[in-house]
């Protein structure tokens, strides 16, 4: 039990540090190439820092162990939406400026939806899979073309100062980007073992690891890029972060699961988990999307946040999954 606490210790912290440096090179390597910057940080940014959970999902639904690679998925959206957006509101309100912000929380929602809709029947199939895959492409397009459009973006704005405030070499960000990839990959593998290990030690099933201490793991990058941006006034990158994240996790993240191995969903999946990812779903809709005037989440909402997170956390370990 020792040496699967360890693990799972060594693997969150190797997989944060990798997804860092995998982010930082990609999205340096792709400005080298002239990719707009709002591109970079609707769809670099997202890919990288949802980088943790595929891994940690691919693997997880490869060596039989659904529960994990679903609890990973959802549970990252929940812990971005009640834990990371409440911490961030909490030291700085965050204000919703962006445009493409606003078009992306309804479609969020949608995405959502759509996601319920395939589970209703209890199963993951490849073809729910690959309707995952092809929504995700097409969203792809969509912001590609959105970024095209608005160039002078408040979001895209604030990633073109990120961008100079970490600017490196063609070479030196190639090299980041590989060594990124290739540490989430191993430390992917150190932490699903430690996590399956943990939970047959325990007699806790591999959705509860999956929801709480994966899924919490996993997030950190997002918390880390969130609380930077908005203590920076860069408050559209700091949302910008989990609506990119949530959609990855939803469309990307589970299906490239599910193409890897198809799974039954678990019953609890459908009544409890879910039902608590779209609710905090349409809750950041509510505050983020300021009907006539711009959203923002403010340090209450923030709180109030975080104490849906609290409750959901405690109650999933003191009655449930066992």
């Amino acid at each position: 039990m020792l040496m699967a606490i360890g693990a799972i210790i060594a693997g969150l912290v190797l997989l944060v540090w990798s997804a860092d440096k995998f982010v930082e090179g990609s999205a340096t390597t792709a400005s080298h190439f002239g990719m707009p910057p709002l591109l970079i940080g609707m769809v670099v940014v997202g890919f990288g820092t949802s980088a943790p959970e595929m891994a940690v999902s691919a693997l997880a639904a490869s060596q039989g162990n659904p529960g994990l690679a679903l609890g990973n998925a959802y549970g990252s959206n929940i812990t971005n939406i009640a834990l990371i957006l409440g911490i961030t509101a909490l030291l700085a309100p965050i204000a919703v400026h962006s445009q493409v912000m606003r078009k992306e929380l309804p479609v969020l929602i949608l995405v959502t939806a759509f996601a319920g809709w395939q589970l209703w029947d209890g199963e993951l199939s490849r073809l729910d899979a690959v309707g995952l895959i092809v929504v995700f492409v097409a969203l792809l397009g969509w912001s590609i073309y959105q970024g095209i459009k608005q160039p002078g973006d408040a979001m895209a704005n604030n990633m073109t100062d990120e961008l100079k405030a970490h600017a490196k070499p063609l070479r030196k960000a190639i090299l980041w980007l590989v060594i990124g990839l290739l540490l989430l990959i191993v430390s992917s593998r150190i932490l699903v073992w430690g996590a399956v290990d943990l939970a047959t030690a325990f007699g806790i099933s591999d959705l509860v690891i999956g929801l709480t201490i994966v899924a919490i793991g996993t997030s950190l990058p997002e918390l880390a890029s969130s609380i930077i941006a908005a203590r920076k006034g860069e408050h559209d990158l700091a949302l910008g972060n989990i609506l990119g994240s949530n959609l990855f996790n939803t469309l990307a993240v589970v299906s490239i699961a599910g193409l890897i191995a198809p799974m039954s969903v678990a019953p609890e999946v459908l009544s409890r988990d879910f039902p608590i990812m779209a609710a905090l779903t349409l809750v950041l809709f509510a505050m983020g999307y300021g009907f006539r005037r711009p959203g923002r989440i403010n340090r209450l909402e923030g709180a109030a946040l975080l104490l849906a997170f609290v409750g959901y956390t405690v109650y999933l370990l003191g009655f449930s999954g066992a």
